[in-house]
Parts: structure tokens; sequence; C-alpha cells
């Protein structure tokens, strides 16, 4: 084979995993209003760049998130530091907390859990 026809097979290879995959973005209220009148499942993360727990979870959530099974799920990033008026409507006290959202219902959250084991119980509240 030559080098073009496998460069091409190694650009498809990536690009269909990343279709698989599920995305993590920054915490946008018009895009979870739309995923929540879908039905869709939802995962807030929220986090401090000074955590180091929340530094621990960041390689865990983007692990799974590239597994196909959550491709469905999208993850969005809140900033504790930042978003306090999200900390009081989501009810947060602590940064390192992950919430799934199916709907516009909670379905679980954690506070700390940085095993992938734990993260994974966690999303499978959402994820059939």
């Amino acid at each position: 084979m030559n080098l073009l026809k496998v460069g091409a097979l190694l650009l498809y290879s990536i690009c269909a995993q990343a279709a698989l995959a599920g995305e993590i973005k920054p915490y946008s209220q018009t895009e979870i209003d739309k995923l929540a009148a879908e039905g869709k499942p939802v995962l807030l993360d929220i986090r401090a760049d000074w955590c180091q727990v929340c530094a621990a979870q960041a390689p865990v959530i983007r692990e799974l998130m590239a597994q196909s099974k959550y491709k469905d799920l999208v993850t969005f990033t809140i900033d504790f530091d930042r978003d306090a008026a999200l900390l009081k409507a989501y009810h947060v006290d602590y940064q390192s907390t992950l919430i799934v959202l199916k709907g516009k219902k909670e379905l679980g959250r954690s506070v700390g859990v940085t095993s992938r084991e734990g993260v994974e119980h966690l999303l499978s509240d959402v994820v059939n």
C-alpha cells in the first residue's frame, strides 16, 4: 500500500473515532436547554484550575468521553471560580463536582471522585 493510502486510512480512522466520541465544551445554557428538550444526557463538570482533584478527573473524563458508548453524552465544564450563578442554580458547594442530567432531571452527582470506575458508575445512570 502506498504512503498516500496509508495516510488517508489513518486520517479516516481518526475522524471516525472523533465522530463516535462525546463532546466536552464550555457551559452553554442554550445548548443545555436544546439537549434537555431532546432528552439527551449531559455531564456537568464543575472544576477549578487550581484544584488537584479536578486535574485528576480531567483525563478520566476525556478517556471515557472518547468511547463510543458515550457518543451521545455532552460534557459541559463550569468554572468554579467564575460561574457563581451556575453554582447556585445547580446547588454546588465544591469544585470537582460532577452532575449527570437527562432532560431537565438530575440523575446523579459526585464530589471528588477520580477513579475511572467511580466516574463510569455515575455516567452509567444516563447512558444505556
